[in-house]
């Protein structure tokens, strides 16, 4: 039956709310089975710090062993990997800056290889160029190309000696392998040398096995052609054409080239020539002087103009 002046009606409302549902309202209701929990809890650990498990190790330390030993071995495990990814790295970096440097190097020893070849390979020229020199019965001046005419077919090259070094235009130029030209115009300090291959080139030649004489002219590239040889004279395929010395600008007997091609025409023989000095891979040459006229007369020349 209702009774207005129960305890329950008279509790002031916000107490109710105060002590809402939740878990401190469940604590606040029940407090002795907590404790009971807190006791047993605490005898637990207790006996876990008195209890062993084997001679030498309490339980409580088995039990902290087993609880973080796969965090500590998970722990290593990143460690070692990340130890050992960083000595891979640094080894690898190191192996690239070697790697680096011993390409440099190797770089650097090829160019002074190649430098070392390329002396001794002058040095063997010059000392080829000089030992022909010595033998020669005529005084020759060594000079070295500097250039050549442009244009695809050059029959023209620049040496590095001029008029200061005694040197005249109609000058023979020679090699060790034979004839390369003549000077066609001179400067202070170099001058221009006119190929045998130029078609307004000229030189007088003889066939060596038959004696038989001509004159050689360029054909503007890589060959010339001998003129005014009869038809009815034998001429070989490869044989050795020498100058004759007629023309008065090269010495006699100096080799020309070989022939290459042999044809009879209307009234001369069409004969074509290959060089004995390959005029494209100059270096070195030798620029013939005027012989005096003791020279001249050793060599049984006519004395020049």
């Amino acid at each position: 039956m209702f009774d207005p002046n129960s305890p329950d009606l008279t509790r002031p409302v916000d107490t109710l709310d105060q002590e809402g549902p939740g878990v401190p309202a469940f604590v606040s209701r029940h407090p002795s089975f907590f404790i009971l929990l807190a006791v047993i809890t605490a005898q637990i650990l207790l006996l876990s710090f008195q209890i062993t498990r084997n001679p030498n190790v309490r339980l409580i330390r088995y039990w902290a062993v087993a609880v973080f030993d796969p965090m500590e071995r998970s722990l290593r495990g990143l460690l070692d990997v990340s130890s050992h990814a960083y000595t891979s790295y640094w080894r690898l970096w190191h192996a690239q800056q070697e790697n680096q440097e011993l390409h440099a190097q190797l770089v650097a020893a090829q160019v002074q290889a190649q430098r070392l070849a390329e002396q001794a390979g002058e040095t063997e020229r010059l000392r080829n160029l000089l030992q022909f020199k010595s033998q020669l019965p005529f005084q020759t001046v060594a000079a070295e190309v500097i250039g050549s005419s442009p244009g695809e077919n050059s029959n023209a090259i620049f040496i590095d000696k001029g008029w200061d070094s005694g040197l005249a235009s109609d000058l023979a130029v020679i090699t060790p392998e034979g004839v390369v030209g003549k000077i066609l115009a001179i400067y202070p300090h170099s001058a221009q040398v006119l190929l045998l291959t130029d078609p307004s080139s000229g030189v007088g030649v003889t066939l060596s096995q038959t004696r038989v004489q001509g004159v050689l002219k360029g054909d503007g590239g890589n060959l010339c052609d001998i003129h005014y040889v009869m038809n009815e004279e034998p001429v070989t395929r490869g044989e050795v054409v020498v100058s004759s010395g007629l023309d008065q600008i090269y010495p006699k007997g100096l080799p020309v080239g070989t022939v290459a091609k042999v044809g009879d025409g209307m009234i001369y023989k069409n004969i074509v020539l290959r060089p004995a000095v390959d005029l494209s891979r100059l270096e070195m040459v030798l620029v013939v002087l005027k012989p005096s006229a003791r020279q001249q007369q050793a060599l049984n020349l006519p004395p020049r103009p």
